[in-house]
């Protein structure tokens, strides 16, 4: 089962790092950007955090989303 994630990053991500995340929602907070999307399970959850790395983005919070009643 699938949980819906935030992860809040260091300063703005370019348009090319946003390509990263073509199934995800990404947003601009300054000084943060919000990528926010679901995650299959712990294995895509580490996945995306190496993802993140790899683009030399810093995570600032990350959070699991409650699901709507």
């Amino acid at each position: 089962m699938s949980s819906r994630y935030e992860f809040r990053v260091a300063g703005l991500v370019s348009e090319r790092s946003r390509g990263a995340f073509p199934d995800m929602v990404v947003v601009d907070a300054p000084p943060e950007t919000i990528i926010v999307g679901e995650v299959q399970d712990e294995s895509h959850l580490h996945g995306v955090l190496a993802l993140i790395q790899s683009l030399g983005l810093r995570v600032v919070s990350l959070q699991e989303i409650p699901h709507g009643p």
